[in-house]
């Protein structure tokens, strides 16, 4: 930085005070400080901008707010490099995520007083007095019914409340995490973590405990060593299952349960790929006779739905598809055979692999491919003319294919059956109530190639004071609740593996130039440029596709 007068503290202060790190992102706008050396009376606050041609739209609420304050503001112009360079060092001061979303219609003083009234009487070691007969550990009952058996404990209590809620309010997962005196609780919502509430230290512990209790197969004594387990249920009709992780760390044992909702109503290739180049494409790739089709991706960015998608289109009452999956997270129905690994009882996914093939299947999902044994018996099975469809943990489709060259697979046994890789990412979709239309600038036509002056969408994401004040004047947006997004859409990568792409395997090429091959010779779509079509569609921001992508 270039000024002595600010600081990242002190901007990220004012950010926070007056607008949120995503609207200035959006908007290349950042507060730098505040001109002490006015009277009082006169005090400004200093405003750095990118662009002054948007100050005709921006000015007036820019200045209204900093005016409620009693400051006058001054704007300032400096590069978008420098904006985004501040903005950066700002982000890194505090976690933004507990601003994104809007926590609404959450009781916490309820749960803080259900589980202070039995921290009063117990101790460190709490085990939740449950038993749960192994038959009805899935029930099939409705949120009153849920929330009537959280109620066998105070502590129970406000578990149910912390998962119902979590429920309806399109969580993805729950953190419970261990400080030096406190817990703290975070959830990610459409791929994005937020504060959610804080514990003391002792009610922490016991919710964990509680939690362990809920899934009847983790023990709550051991807290020295990870342990995984899943509770059960059934939630307005669908079936719902929380993964549960532990691991012990510096301060206690920190807690992490992903929700996994199984609504069939999303497979739908239609509804998932919105190019329809792509869309087709990967159907050709996935109606191959034999061979692997793999998805790609981290974990949380839609793999399983994709290929639980492509699974049922394939179900046409002709052919014998069966999985192999840990967790089953879509009941697919139809004529698939979906079977759930066992790991404690040994069952890994290349040893069901072999049974599988005992069965005679036409089609085949293996879950994950996490391991030479698994990577070789899956090209074994494509080789031997069934298709094999799995997924893999990979940044993208070509980095995907030295993923199997570090699992030991022979360059040769990649061009024999691999033909097809989808790399994939979920981008929050812009609101369609609040967000912002106009122009894209200069500099952002020319970085992501799109025509000058095309209108895109910004998303109106407020600061915390801002929603306060509008939830007050009911102004507040009912759909994203001020976040300025709301769900999400994915972003795809296709490479397929004709012969250009199995010569520059065999030359051993580098992920980048195989990519490069691609897109000149294949007209692959990369994942930014995918983004930037759904940004053209005004469907997400271009600050998403920075975010998500990690575009250059």
């Amino acid at each position: 930085m270039t000024n002595n007068k600010y600081t990242a503290n002190s901007v990220r202060k004012l950010v926070d005070k007056y607008f949120s790190l995503q609207w200035c992102r959006d908007n290349l706008v950042v507060p730098l400080y505040v001109e002490t050396s006015l009277p009082m009376s006169q005090r400004v606050i200093k405003i750095a901008i990118a662009n002054y041609s948007y100050l005709g739209t921006i000015a007036s609420p820019v200045k209204e707010r900093i005016n409620q304050s009693g400051f006058k503001c001054e704007f300032v112009e400096r590069s978008q490099e420098e904006i985004q360079e501040i903005l950066d060092l700002a982000s890194e001061e505090r976690f933004i995520s507990g601003e994104s979303i809007e926590i609404s219609q959450f009781d916490e003083d309820a749960v803080l007083k259900a589980i202070k009234e039995t921290s009063d009487n117990s101790d460190d070691s709490f085990s939740a007095e449950l038993e749960f007969d192994e038959d009805q550990i899935e029930l099939s009952i409705e949120e009153e019914d849920l929330e009537d058996e959280m109620m066998q404990s105070k502590i129970q209590n406000a578990a149910g409340k912390i998962l119902i809620h979590s429920v309806k309010s399109d969580f993805s997962d729950i953190h419970i995490e261990p400080k030096d005196d406190e817990y703290k609780i975070r959830v990610r919502k459409d791929g994005v973590m937020q504060k959610f509430m804080k514990l003391p230290k002792r009610a922490g512990i016991q919710l964990v405990s509680c939690l362990k209790t809920m899934t009847n197969e983790m023990d709550v004594a051991e807290k020295r060593a990870s342990q995984d387990g899943k509770i059960l249920r059934k939630f307005q009709s669908n079936r719902l299952e929380f993964r549960c992780s532990t691991v012990p760390s510096k301060h206690g044992e920190k807690m992490v349960l992903r929700i996994l909702k199984s609504d069939a109503a999303t497979l739908n290739l239609e509804t998932l790929i919105n190019i329809d180049t792509v869309r087709n494409n990967f159907r050709k790739v996935m109606n191959s006779t034999n061979g692997i089709v793999i998805v790609s991706g981290p974990t949380g960015s839609g793999k399983s739905t994709t290929l639980a998608a492509a699974l049922r289109e394939k179900d046409n009452g002709e052919t014998n598809i069966i999985t192999a999956e840990d967790p089953v997270e879509y009941e697919m129905g139809g004529d698939i055979t979906q079977v759930q690994i066992n790991r404690a009882k040994g069952q890994t996914f290349a040893a069901i692999l072999r049974t599988f093939l005992r069965q005679d299947p036409d089609v085949i999902l293996i879950g994950e491919t996490r391991d030479p044994e698994t990577a070789e018996s899956s090209m074994d099975a494509a080789e031997t003319g069934h298709l094999v469809f799995t997924t893999l943990h990979a940044n993208s489709s070509t980095s995907s294919l030295t993923r199997l060259l570090d699992m030991e697979v022979p360059k040769y046994k990649i061009n024999a059956s691999v033909r097809g890789v989808l790399a994939q990412r979920l981008l929050r979709k812009v609101c369609t109530g609040c967000s912002i239309k106009r122009p894209i600038s200069d500099s952002e036509a020319i970085r992501f190639n799109i025509k000058k002056n095309t209108e895109i969408m910004y998303a109106n994401a407020l600061s915390a004071e801002e929603k306060d004040k509008r939830k007050k004047e009911n102004t507040l947006c009912v759909k994203c609740q001020g976040t300025g997004y709301k769900q999400r859409v994915g972003a795809y990568e296709l490479l397929i593996v004709d012969g250009k792409i199995q010569n520059a395997i065999s030359k051993g090429l580098t992920d980048k130039e195989i990519e490069n091959l691609a897109v000149n010779e294949n007209s692959m779509l990369t994942l930014t440029q995918y983004g930037v079509e759904l940004v053209k569609e005004h469907l997400t921001t271009l600050s998403e596709v920075i975010r998500v992508c990690k575009s250059d």
